[in-house]
């Protein structure tokens, strides 16, 4: 009489291969649903960028309504009309397809050499996203061609645009803060030294410390702001002063009154003095190599200023 197999041991290998079939199921699942949200991550991410990089060149405020500057340099609320923005004193809220309109037709990616000298990724055969991508983490700055960003006028004709005179300039900025990588945008005015905003569109800091770079209260203590700094008798030497922004420990008008210091320095965060360092350091690294094409801007304007005033 042959020996029956026990009922125990069959139901214990169904488990086992019912588990093992599971998990498969599940890993294939998985791997379906990241393949599929894969393409609306990056989708996102590229949104989320492009609105940050609008927040410090100033076409778009924190709570994504559009701005747009007088003839006085003051900057106010627009709204979205046949591709360009219209001063309004009723703003409605910017819509993502407004967004990437206004974005590609105001902000343009270029590439600026270690002698200052402008380039277009074009004229240099280098994929602009293949060039994004692969130098993202190292830094743009650490490249013989670095990356920069033009803020054109706001008009409805961008290639009429492209070669007339830029309202700004974007510069991408990384370093890193107390816990990890710390990646913002810094939009200056065309003199090469005034600041237009500032944003850091990714960190993982402490929430309520070092998170507060990216709160739009301590973004706006930047705009105005000089970063090179001036010497004790309030002039600039170009070539030589230190250049960046320096986040400090406690209040600048605490600290610094009214010294020409004062007007390349940030109020710090209670309780994040380290990430307020690395913020110091990012802008100090990052803007080193741009020096020469930060200078020339500076030259061009200066002659552009002497015309107008004779």
């Amino acid at each position: 009489m042959s020996a029956s197999i026990p009922k125990k041991a069959m139901s214990n290998t169904y488990t086992i291969f019912f588990m093992i079939v599971l998990s498969f199921a599940c890993a294939l699942i998985l791997s379906i649903l990241a393949s599929v949200l894969e393409k609306p991550k990056e989708v996102a991410k590229e949104l989320d960028r492009s609105k940050q990089m609008m927040i410090a060149a100033k076409l778009l405020d924190h709570q994504d309504y559009f701005l747009v500057q007088d003839a006085q340099g003051k900057y106010l609320s627009a709204n979205y009309e046949e591709g360009r923005l219209v001063p309004s004193n009723s703003p409605q809220m910017a819509t993502n397809r407004q967004l990437l309109d206004i974005y590609s037709k105001r902000i343009i990616p270029l590439l600026v050499d270690k002698e200052g000298n402008i380039k277009t990724f074009e004229e240099e055969k280098i994929n602009y996203n293949d060039y994004l991508v692969a130098y993202r983490k190292t830094g743009y700055y650490q490249l013989p061609l670095m990356l920069i960003y033009k803020i054109l006028p706001n008009l409805i004709d961008k290639e009429s645009s492209i070669n007339s005179a830029a309202e700004g300039y974007v510069i991408p900025i990384n370093g890193l803060g107390l816990w990890d990588a710390i990646y913002g945008y810094l939009a200056i005015k065309p003199d090469g030294n005034t600041v237009i905003g500032i944003s850091w569109y990714d960190q993982k800091e402490t929430p309520g410390l070092g998170a507060n770079i990216s709160e739009a209260y301590w973004q706006s203590l930047f705009p105005n702001k000089q970063i090179f700094q001036q010497n004790a008798d309030g002039k600039t030497d170009f070539k030589s002063a230190p250049l960046g922004l320096t986040v400090i420990k406690g209040k600048v008008a605490e600290s610094l009154g009214t010294t020409p210091k004062a007007n390349s320095a940030i109020d710090g965060m209670a309780g994040a003095t380290l990430t307020g360092n690395g913020v110091t350091d990012a802008y100090r690294n990052v803007l080193a190599p741009y020096r020469p094409f930060l200078i020339k801007l500076h030259h061009t304007y200066s002659l552009s200023q002497e015309k107008i005033h004779g």
